[in-house]
């Protein structure tokens, strides 16, 4: 059956690409006003930055570190109606550089109510399944937060924003609420009841456990994710060691597509439309650290009209490993004016 959906991926993600000028630079042609924006120069050893509309522009968080939030006047300095403002910090903006963005879209500011932890500040969206929520943590094992989003959460990455020693925690559908996967690492995951307390999120409430990473008493950002047909999903796999790799149905054609080992050490891996338009693609980041863009044979994946499928036996296919992914559509294979995505 046909993925059919009423609106158009690119009105709530859309990965942009810019060349750095080194002078205050609008960012447009993301198609909406983003409200979180995840950022890197692929080609220089910069940080991955983050800021959210949430804890609000020049706030930056550092996905590959366990880095408190710092403000630089001079990173993202406005969400802008079709894009973003950097400034001259040469990690946003550094000149003649290509950068790539990855922008979502959320917007509703006010409707969240319930749980034992009350956000401070936050913006969701039902339409596309994601919510930003800053709040202080309780300390308390079995706490929960309400997300606002009217749909189980399958994909949720949470930041102490207080102190500089506190890893990215993760919590994801593929692995299940006994565990936990750190974003900034490439160790695999971790079985440890006092980050989810061993409880599945529902579709009105997220339970914590007391682990400092994600409740303690400081300050913390969450961004949550929820699958919507034709727009994103997330979800697991076992690769097969072989060149003729497997095939991941997702219902769409990606524009973004995340992976991580779980079963022991590796790095995460990221394939966009935009640092690679063509199949075979084979660019990819890493998440966990600064490297610069990785490719050759061993990153070979297509993206298809209908998921994708990996072309080599290494990197997100080794024999017998278990992974987890997140994507993120760029058509699905019916959108709202009939219209089929087809491989490219």
């Amino acid at each position: 059956m046909a993925e059919y959906i009423s609106f158009q991926p690119s009105d709530f993600f859309n990965t942009k690409m810019y060349t750095g000028t080194a002078a205050e630079l609008a960012v447009t042609g993301v198609g909406f006003q983003p409200d979180m924006v995840w950022l890197k120069d692929p080609d220089y050893a910069y940080n991955h930055i983050i800021t959210d509309a949430v804890r609000g522009a020049t706030k930056n968080i550092y996905p590959n570190g366990s880095y408190a939030e710092d403000t630089d006047a001079q990173g993202v300095k406005s969400f802008d109606a079709d894009g973003f403002t950097v400034g001259t910090t040469a990690s946003y903006n550094k000149s003649g550089d290509d950068f790539v963005s990855w922008n979502w879209k959320a917007g509703t500011t006010s409707g969240i109510s319930g749980g034992t932890v009350t956000p401070t500040a936050y913006s969701f969206n039902t339409t596309a399944g994601i919510s930003i929520l800053k709040y202080t943590g309780n300390n308390t094992s079995g706490a929960t937060i309400a997300h606002g989003l009217g749909a189980v959460p399958e994909f949720i990455l949470v930041k102490n924003l207080s102190t500089g020693s506190t890893p990215w925690r993760a919590y994801h559908v593929g692995l299940g609420p006994d565990y936990s996967i750190t974003l900034n690492e490439s160790d695999g995951k971790a079985d440890n009841s006092t980050f989810w307390n061993d409880t599945a999120p529902t579709s009105t409430l997220i339970t914590m456990g007391n682990d400092s990473k994600i409740n303690g008493t400081d300050d913390y950002i969450m961004y949550i994710f929820a699958s919507k047909k034709g727009y994103s999903r997330f979800g697991g796999y076992t690769g097969n060691g072989a060149d003729d790799g497997g095939f991941i149905y997702t219902g769409f054609r990606p524009a973004y597509f995340l992976i991580k080992r779980t079963t022991d050490a590796a790095d995460w891996r990221v394939w966009d439309n935009r640092r690679d338009a063509y199949n075979q693609m084979d660019k990819t980041l890493s998440p966990n650290n600064e490297n610069i863009t990785a490719s050759g044979t061993s990153y070979y994946m297509d993206f298809l009209s209908n998921g994708i499928k990996f072309r080599q036996g290494l990197t997100g296919n080794a024999s017998a490993k278990e992974y987890i992914y997140a994507a993120f559509a760029e058509f699905p294979i019916v959108s709202s004016n009939d219209v089929p995505g087809v491989a490219r």
